[in-house]
């Protein structure tokens, strides 16, 4: 690979690779998650100007950017279709310590609080669902329920000054 070729990759990881690894830590992802991606992305982008199959409208950095982004986005689709729970037994798997604790804040908002967020987050019901299912007037008394339930909860995580890594083990 020449040294102008060597140089301009080096610029482009150099200002574009914080931005890509800041977005897929947010997604989920991990550092060496980001480093994949970005070598992927960086043979795609190559490809793409080598052989002038688009005409890039943006900056090389932004574009990038854009190619890391779809790239994760794929990647994470991918994972979840393979993922399968199929064969685990769910009756032996143990509760994670973090789940533990995250359990035990719902608590302290209360039964219903903690009832109607399952009902939304696991069971996945709509707000016309949990209206009907909690007895509120309207969709708009569900939402605004489960929003109070959500800052009793978050009020308790900021009075016990708690950290995203208070919950992982």
């Amino acid at each position: 690979m020449s040294t102008i070729r060597q140089e301009a990759i080096k610029s482009l990881y150099l200002e574009a690779f914080p931005d890509v690894a800041r977005y897929i830590g947010k997604k989920g992802g991990s550092e060496n998650d980001a480093r994949e991606i970005f070598q992927e992305a960086i043979v795609v982008y190559h490809e793409s100007v080598l052989f002038g199959h688009k005409s890039i409208q943006t900056t090389p950095s932004a574009y990038l950017f854009g190619i890391c982004r779809n790239l994760w986005h794929n990647h994470f689709n991918a994972s979840i279709k393979t993922s399968s729970i199929e064969g685990i037994d769910l009756q032996e798997e143990q509760p994670h310590e973090s789940t533990e604790k995250i359990a035990s804040y719902l608590q302290m908002a209360g039964e219903k609080c903690m009832n109607l967020l399952q009902s939304f987050y696991y069971e996945k019901l709509s707000m016309s669902q949990l209206a009907k299912r909690f007895g509120f007037a309207s969709e708009r008394s569900a939402t605004v329920q489960k929003y109070k339930c959500l800052e009793k909860v978050r009020d308790e995580v900021k009075s016990k000054s708690l950290t995203y890594e208070d919950f992982i083990a």
